[in-house]
């Protein structure tokens, strides 16, 4: 009979991501379901059972789970993807952040997710990623990729990056900005909103590019098709540096190339509650609905 096993991947910072994520442990370990952390995370949890398994932080931490259980915000979710997206395990975020919008359950629900849990209880949700390639002299210098977006941002607060903008080997604007968005769906109510960009409902499939202060004629934010390719090429007198999802950096030199596509490999969430994305949105932003009487056929 195969053990099932869940990883943990917890905001360490917090002190409520710490107890919790001990009462996680001896909740599942009750259950019969097998806890595991990776080293980074070990000592948050370490001193609750001596069943607990640590493993490297790496993209093989969560092999071999049935899911991955991520206990803080939207940037603890962002690790828990570095983990858990090589082998497709899902995800299932409780919310002790702020806006927490990548979150399935909010903190005062956690009794219902370690219940959903140990019942197997949980939806699948795939959501796209982006492909990132850096390249020089036409040749590929480096690689990432996003589950929210990639920025590419100035390098020096004096001086804007200059950068050809090309949608499917065809070239579109030059624009002398602060930097641009390259968004997903899941992305677009992250760095992208904050930028201007438009909300995307996830089940959909899509690009977004967001131009940061550019200074030219044409520079709307752009949705394209995720079977596109985006690409942005460097003037030779500028330099660039490229941030994956906020936590991955790679440096771009002038001149270069990068090019952003839809990734073979998408993220999966866990969902426990289906609900309409409109009341997602609602929740996380407080929205103003009072008063709304529906539809009356």
């Amino acid at each position: 009979m195969t053990t099932r096993t869940v990883l943990l991947v917890v905001n360490g910072d917090r002190q409520d991501a710490r107890e919790l994520a001990a009462a996680f442990a001896r909740r599942f370990h009750d259950a019969g379901i097998a806890v595991r952390v990776s080293e980074e995370d070990a000592a948050f949890v370490a001193d609750t059972s001596s069943d607990i398994h640590v493993v490297p932080a790496n993209d093989q931490a969560a092999a071999g789970c049935e899911l991955v259980v991520s206990l803080g915000g939207d940037g603890t979710i962002l690790r828990a993807a570095e983990r858990s997206r090589e082998h497709g395990v899902p995800i299932l975020g409780v919310n002790l952040g702020h806006v927490g919008f990548l979150a399935e359950a909010e903190s005062e629900a956690a009794e219902s997710v370690v219940a959903a849990v140990v019942s197997g209880e949980w939806t699948v949700e795939e959501r796209m990623t982006l492909d990132v390639r850096v390249l020089s002299g036409g040749r590929q210098v480096a690689s990432t990729w996003a589950v929210n977006e990639i920025s590419v941002e100035k390098v020096a607060r004096e001086h804007m990056v200059s950068m050809l903008v090309e949608i499917d080997g065809r070239p579109l604007s030059t624009w002398g900005c602060d930097g641009v968005v390259c968004a997903t769906p899941t992305g677009s109510t992250a760095y992208a909103f904050s930028a201007g960009g438009p909300v995307v409902w996830p089940e959909l499939s899509a690009i977004l590019v967001v131009p940061l202060s550019a200074h030219a004629l044409f520079a709307r934010p752009l949705v394209v098709s995720p079977k596109s390719v985006v690409a942005f090429e460097l003037a030779p007198t500028s330099e660039a540096v490229l941030h994956a999802d906020g936590r991955r950096l790679l440096a771009v030199s002038p001149s270069a190339r990068i090019e952003v596509r839809n990734a073979d490999r998408p993220v999966r969430f866990a969902r426990i509650v289906i609900a309409p994305f409109t009341d997602r949105l609602v929740a996380k932003f407080d929205l103003p609905v009072a008063g709304w009487r529906g539809r009356r056929d």
